[in-house]
């Protein structure tokens, strides 16, 4: 049986990172994956992901976004390749609502620069987005968008360059804690043995903790991009990143074009329940697609209806849409990172650093308390 300091459950966003953050304090690191580097089965994939730091969700998450943003710099230098594209994000919503109000609290809180719109400042900067009546907008230049697939494969090549090794096409059935200083997990071709467990297991988080009876719900979630008839959306053009809450507390988001693929637009609220993510049904949904037509059509003036592109991912989703980060209260040499929410890709570098720290000492100097699975403790 081959024998590791550490292995590595899910090798997406946050595992990816984690594997590289171990190897790069001269662990043995084993990454299993149940698919190939770079799928498109999970929750890591759609050529695009949002970065923000005035965090609407809570203020608590904007030290970590600190921590992140060093570390997606330090990841585009180590590649050598433009992970982050920062082209801005204006954000739009009632003045009752979750997002601007959201944002402006996490602003003033950490000292954030966002810039407050008027209607006829949306007019004349961002001439493709129509604002909903008596809606509120914010602008944070600092925002912007990472390229998903990119940010995954630049973590797992930084980790292999640093000495970690991965298995790939090997469906993890079990893991096990024989004692305090092993865990042995079995795939479905192999068994392998670490003295620590790092589970970032995505949308199988429910199998792989079963145990913790974490109250997490997989949705299923449609991405669509549609061809745009004026050049106001092209990045090139200074088009930005895009997140609009509705009077009727629906969300949606955008990317401006990067290629023929055309604006990316999705809804963020929503979704349908998924019982098995290895049986994810990847059809269009017509429903999904006529809110997202009808989104466009009132807000979005220059882009078309004409569809270029769809494929779907998961969000796992906790009750109160925070992720749950923390060691195992059953076995201290296992930690995990789950229920990312539809939110935490922006996250990854920092999350996959905590678990690192998490897995080496058993704690980290990383803000995380508020993420701890114990909040779900019946």
């Amino acid at each position: 049986m081959q024998s590791y300091d550490v292995i590595v459950l899910g090798t997406g966003g946050v595992g990816s990172a984690a594997a590289m953050h171990l190897a790069d304090r001269g662990l043995s690191v084993l990454g299993i994956d149940q698919f190939a580097h770079g799928h498109n089965r999970g929750s890591s994939h759609g050529q695009t992901r949002a970065i923000r730091m005035a965090y609407f969700e809570h203020p608590d998450y904007v030290p970590l976004l600190r921590r992140a943003y060093t570390l997606w710099d330090e990841l585009e230098a180590a590649s050598g390749q433009h992970l982050f594209h920062q082209v801005g994000l204006i954000e739009i919503g009632p003045a009752d609502g979750i997002v601007v109000p959201g944002v402006l609290r996490a602003a003033s809180e950490h000292d954030l620069a966002v810039e407050e719109l008027t209607r006829d400042d949306v007019k004349r900067r961002f001439q493709g987005i129509a604002m909903p009546e008596d809606a509120l907008a914010v602008f944070e230049q600092n925002a912007g968008f990472l390229m998903v697939e990119d940010c995954v494969l630049a973590h797992l090549a930084e980790a292999q360059l640093r000495g970690a090794q991965f298995r790939t096409d090997q469906r993890v059935i079990s893991w096990s804690a024989p004692n305090d200083e092993t865990v042995i997990v079995k795939t479905d071709r192999e068994e392998y043995q670490a003295a620590r467990l790092v589970v970032a297991a995505g949308a199988w988080a429910n199998s792989m903790l079963a145990e913790l009876n974490i109250p997490l719900e997989v949705q299923r979630k449609h991405l669509h991009w549609f061809a745009a008839s004026d050049d106001c959306y092209r990045v090139e053009h200074g088009a930005p990143t895009f997140f609009l809450e509705l009077p009727d507390r629906s969300f949606f988001y955008g990317f401006p074009q990067t290629d023929d693929r055309g604006v990316k637009v999705a809804e963020h609220s929503g979704g349908e329940m998924v019982p098995d993510p290895s049986e994810l049904n990847r059809d269009v949904d017509p429903q999904d697609r006529q809110r997202v037509e009808a989104f466009i059509a009132k807000f979005l003036p220059g882009v078309t209806l004409q569809p270029t592109k769809h494929c779907v991912c998961m969000y796992t989703m906790t009750p109160d849409d925070h992720f749950v980060v923390d060691v195992h209260p059953r076995h201290a040499q296992v930690c995990f990172a789950a229920g990312l929410s539809g939110h935490g890709f922006k996250f990854t570098p920092v999350l996959g650093e905590a678990l690192a720290d998490l897995a080496t000492t058993g704690q980290t100097d990383l803000p995380i308390s508020f993420l701890n699975s114990q909040r779900f403790a019946v």
